[in-house]
């Protein structure tokens, strides 16, 4: 896995160590690029539930994260309006200013760009963009390659096996009710 940018970023200090030109992302950027929105916002969804659970380990008490993807999904099935969603949204991106460890800002920044994707499709890179950012700042550069390789979730990006098995009636039934 190609990190020379990452430990660029990491030298200029950057809060956010890839991007959309990361050559790692290369390869999800394009089927990204072939997805319908809708099935970008499912995608989103499902790959949210890890870094909503390490938030949820760290800080049992604040529920920021789970009422973003909550109102989330209520806005993506037309039960509430953009302006709700999106001020839960923004307090996931308030906590992120407001926990003291890198790793946990980056994972809800991770939630919160897997949330803005019912708004619009780019937001859809966010959420691997932060969610490596964690996983390298938690481990740090010299020893994150074998936790980049080998995440379920990072696997999920790769291949988009499960979108291309989803099926409309069982995604939105098992996503928005389940």
């Amino acid at each position: 896995m190609n990190l020379d940018d990452v430990k660029i970023r990491i030298q200029r200090k950057n809060a956010i160590l890839f991007s959309r030109t990361s050559p790692c992302l290369a390869e999800l950027l394009n089927k990204i690029a072939l997805q319908k929105h809708r099935t970008l916002v499912l995608w989103a969804f499902m790959c949210a539930q890890d870094p909503l659970q390490a938030l949820a380990v760290q800080y049992p008490f604040d529920k920021r994260p789970q009422t973003a993807l909550d109102q989330s999904k209520q806005w993506a099935s037309g039960k509430i309006k953009m302006p709700d969603a999106r001020a839960a949204i923004l307090q996931v991106h308030a906590m992120a200013k407001e926990v003291t460890s890198l790793t946990d800002a980056a994972l809800c920044h991770a939630v919160g760009q897997a949330c803005a994707t019912v708004h619009t499709e780019t937001h859809a890179i966010g959420l691997p963009i932060y969610e490596l950012t964690a996983i390298v700042r938690d481990y740090g550069i010299e020893e994150c390659t074998p936790y980049l390789m080998s995440t379920e979730q990072m696997v999920l990006r790769n291949h988009l096996c499960e979108i291309y098995n989803f099926t409309p009636k069982n995604s939105i039934k098992m996503l928005f009710l389940g």
